[in-house]
């Protein structure tokens, strides 16, 4: 995975997170309860930490670890977006509960990148 990739996909994330972010806190505010906004909101979070590690493994590593890249990018498609429609299909009142399964294998695509991450530094 070149850099470039890797910074452009910092970025569409993190921009993608604060327009999710504006939606939830206005759009969804009317709509869901306060449990489903918190989970929107962790969602909102976790895409928008794991954007700036991104930006950070683009910009400080000459040698782009692959494996670390694809683990915090697809780990945020799957634990963030999954929330996403778990939230927004509870809302509808036709949560889609296939989706639960996918959050927790996203999230440990999240922790093995930060793993990773870790022994870079070592």
């Amino acid at each position: 995975m070149t850099q470039q990739i890797i910074l452009i996909s910092a970025a569409t994330l993190g921009m993608l997170a604060v327009i999710f972010g504006a939606f939830g806190a206005h759009a969804l505010k009317k709509i869901l309860n306060n449990d489903q906004l918190k989970s929107f909101e962790t969602g909102v979070k976790y895409q928008m930490y794991h954007a700036i590690i991104l930006l950070f493994i683009g910009s400080h590593f000459k040698t782009q670890n692959q494996v670390m890249s694809w683990c915090f990018i697809i780990g945020i498609i799957l634990f963030s977006f999954s929330i996403y429609g778990l939230v927004l299909s509870d809302a509808k009142g036709k949560k889609m509960k296939f989706l639960g399964p996918i959050t927790p294998l996203g999230g440990l695509l999240l922790v093995i990148g930060w793993a990773k991450l870790l022994f870079e530094f070592l």
